[in-house]
């Protein structure tokens, strides 16, 4: 039987994700409101931490070209995103593409030890290792580190009828340029929401009654807002380009 562990950050397997997603993009008063509704009617996610054990610090490295296509969307590289991701302070990381058609979504991501993110380096990939895959796209498609990415999460999951769904709350977004492939320092970080939370549904099949319930509640409207997107534009690494948070995009 699935549990909402299937849509949980720290899946140790490589695996291949598919949910359909909504983003909402609140003020913090209704981005409290929110948390207080999802802790009363969903599970913590079981990877959290805090005292209502469904909180964690997220960090992501994101990739791009010189010619930065996957900001503008260029052919196919406007459907897919790479990124490193980090939970916490913890020692293994997540090598990710995350793949987008139309409203539908699917993610493979393999993890490896923080201390071998040196094996991203060469200009040939080691078939050996488990991040071989990521490594071969990124030389073919010739992905650079642009900006590392940094939140906080509040994470509620429950199943449904439909399949599993999963509820986050990301505050406190903030960003760094990044040029080499490494985690970098985020003391002199640029914020990237003056006031505001994102709030993110992920679900299977159908939109479940317990995600119209919320939406109703507290007048929701859908956004595509995107953290990637919102950092190259914040940090000066691209000029123009269509709005971070109200054009099409995926986190």
């Amino acid at each position: 039987m699935m549990t909402g562990l299937e849509m949980s950050p720290s899946i140790g397997r490589e695996n291949r994700e598919f949910a359909s997603e909504l983003k909402f993009l609140v003020p913090q008063t209704v981005g409290d409101q929110i948390r207080t509704w999802a802790r009363m009617n969903l599970m913590a996610d079981p990877h959290g931490v805090g005292e209502e054990g469904d909180r964690y610090r997220i960090t992501s490295l994101y990739f791009d070209t010189e010619q930065f296509d996957v900001f503008h969307r260029r052919g196919s590289f406007g459907r897919s995103k790479y990124r490193i991701r980090r939970y916490g302070e913890n020692a293994i990381l997540f090598l990710e593409r995350k793949l987008r058609t139309q409203r539908m979504l699917t993610k493979r991501r393999s993890q490896v030890p923080l201390e071998e993110l040196h094996r991203l380096l060469p200009d040939q990939p080691d078939e050996s290792w488990d991040g071989a895959w990521y490594h071969r796209r990124l030389l073919l498609r010739k992905l650079k580190p642009v900006c590392q990415i940094a939140y906080d999460r509040t994470a509620r999951v429950l199943m449904t009828p439909a399949g599993p769904m999963r509820l986050t709350i990301d505050e406190n977004v903030e960003a760094v340029p990044a040029r080499e492939v490494k985690l970098h320092s985020m003391s002199d970080t640029r914020p990237l929401l003056d006031s505001g939370m994102i709030i993110e549904v992920k679900y299977r099949l159908e939109l479940p009654p317990l995600v119209k319930r919320v939406i109703e509640e507290f007048a929701l409207n859908p956004t595509k807002c995107s953290k990637y997107r919102l950092a190259a534009q914040r940090l000066g690494l691209v000029a123009g380009g269509e709005g971070a948070v109200s054009g099409n995009g995926h986190a």
